[in-house]
C-alpha cells in the first residue's frame, strides 16, 4: 500500500520513536524511506550578533547530519537503506511544517510519519505544534506517533 515513506526526525525520543514505526512499516509494506530534517535559518529569534547567529546555524546544520546519519545507521541495522536530506529554511514565512511537506509533495511520498509531543494547555499555545500543521496542511497520509 505505501510504496514511499518520508520520516521527520529531529533528534527528540518521540522522533525516534517515529522513525522505529517508519522502518517497521518500510519492512512491512517494501517501502522505500526517506528521513529528513528541518533546520530553521531564519527564524531565529536570538538577540546575539550576526556572526553569533550564524554560528548558532552552522552547529544546527551539524547537529541535523549527525541526526540523520544516526537515523540511517538504525535503518541499516534493520535491514534497509534510506536517504537522509537535510532540508533548510532560508526564506522568510516559511515554517518546518511547510518545507517537510513540500519534500513529501517533491519526493512524492505515500505517507510521512512524525511524532508528536501531545502538548496540551499552555504550553501547547506557546510552542504551537509543528505535527498539527503538518496534519492541517499535508496532502498525504499523516502517521503521528506520540512520545511515551
Amino acid at each position: 500500500m505505501y510504496e514511499r515513506i518520508l520520516v521527520a526526525v529531529d533528534g527528540s525520543e518521540t522522533a525516534d520513536l517515529a522513525l522505529q514505526h517508519a522502518i517497521s512499516l518500510a519492512q512491512d509494506q517494501q517501502a522505500q524511506l526517506r528521513i529528513v530534517y528541518a533546520v530553521d535559518e531564519i527564524n531565529l529569534n536570538l538577540e546575539t550578533e550576526f556572526a553569533a547567529q550564524a554560528e548558532i546555524v552552522k552547529a544546527w546544520i551539524e547537529a541535523g547530519r549527525d541526526i540523520l546519519g544516526k537515523a540511517q545507521n538504525r535503518v541499516q541495522t534493520a535491514g534497509l537503506k534510506a536517504e537522509a536530506k537535510l532540508l533548510e529554511i532560508d526564506k522568510l514565512g516559511y515554517r518546518i511544517a511547510d518545507v517537510v511537506v513540500q519534500e513529501a509533495k517533491d519526493w512524492p511520498a505515500d505517507l510521512l510519519v512524525v511524532g508528536t509531543h501531545g502538548r496540551r494547555g499552555l504550553s501547547h499555545v506557546f510552542l504551537g505544534s509543528v505535527a498539527e500543521s503538518i496534519v492541517r496542511i499535508c496532502p498525504v497520509p499523516v502517521l503521528l506517533i506520540r512520545g511515551k
